[in-house]
């Protein structure tokens, strides 16, 4: 059973090979937060329908963890896209519509909020440079994944030194999408048909976003890693949209993944 008195996130030992540059990071579980019913656990999602209350307790919690204050812990509206913004202070109000950011500002958190999509880490520890993306298919297909180490580039990373990690999500298993899909893929590049695997339902198939997301990083020239854990299936300790669609409830959590800089 979860522990409800505190997070217990995932962490990669890629990332914390960077903790000694004061680098923190966790993927966050369901552990550890007040929500209940088909939010229960630690729902950040601003979004869903639950008590803002107990959203508001949960961020908390997050922030608390990673050692910063609850403004601290920046989140974005994310949109699927492949915008990503340069982080210098917490946002002053409205949050920006992006899908990933950066920063080299010690003592704040950067934040992705997920549900099956891939959320992904980044540090260049040498240059105390990191980012965090979210990279569902959208995201990913369209460049969110190096557009993030671009923008890393731009604050003084190095592409050679930079390591980037994703954490929970939907596994090839559990994904199934529809034949218009596949078209999308394998019109941009023949070679993406290796992702897809007949399904049992005809004309479907089955994709495996990890394999494409650790692909891309890979040929981004960044060194990749992946946590290994499928949101789907882990009922116990992640949120999944795709799941809660197919029991047919009515809303569904939001886990958030997050890095930092500690102050030196």
């Amino acid at each position: 059973m979860l522990d409800m008195t505190r997070p217990e996130p995932v962490r990669s030992p890629l990332l914390e090979t960077a903790r000694a540059n004061g680098i923190r990071h966790g993927f966050f579980t369901r552990a550890g937060g007040v929500s209940e019913g088909i939010f229960r656990g630690l729902n950040v999602g601003l979004g869903s329908s639950d008590s803002a209350e107990a959203v508001a307790e949960n961020r908390r919690r997050a922030a608390a963890w990673m050692n910063v204050a609850t403004d601290r812990l920046i989140t974005l509206h994310q949109c699927h896209s492949a915008d990503v913004v340069i982080v210098e202070a917490p946002f002053p109000g409205t949050r920006p519509r992006a899908d990933a950011m950066v920063t080299r500002l010690p003592g704040l958190a950067l934040g992705v909020l997920t549900a099956d999509c891939g959320p992904v880490l980044f540090a260049d520890a040498e240059a105390r440079v990191i980012g965090a993306a979210h990279a569902g298919w959208r995201g990913a297909f369209s460049g969110v994944l190096e557009n993030t180490i671009a923008a890393m580039e731009r604050l003084g990373a190095a592409r050679e030194r930079i390591v980037a990690v994703l954490g929970p999500s939907i596994s090839g298993e559990n994904y199934e999408v529809g034949p218009e899909f596949v078209e999308r893929f394998t019109a941009t590049d023949r070679e993406n048909a290796r992702y897809f695997r007949p399904s049992a339902r005809p004309d479907h198939a089955m994709f495996d976003l990890p394999a494409y997301t650790l692909d891309r990083l890979a040929r981004a020239g960044v060194r990749a890693a992946s946590t290994g854990h499928c949101t789907y299936a882990d009922t116990e300790n992640f949120y999944s949209y795709r799941r809660a669609t197919h029991r047919g409830e009515p809303d569904y959590g939001r886990q958030i993944s997050a890095i930092s800089l500690e102050e030196f």
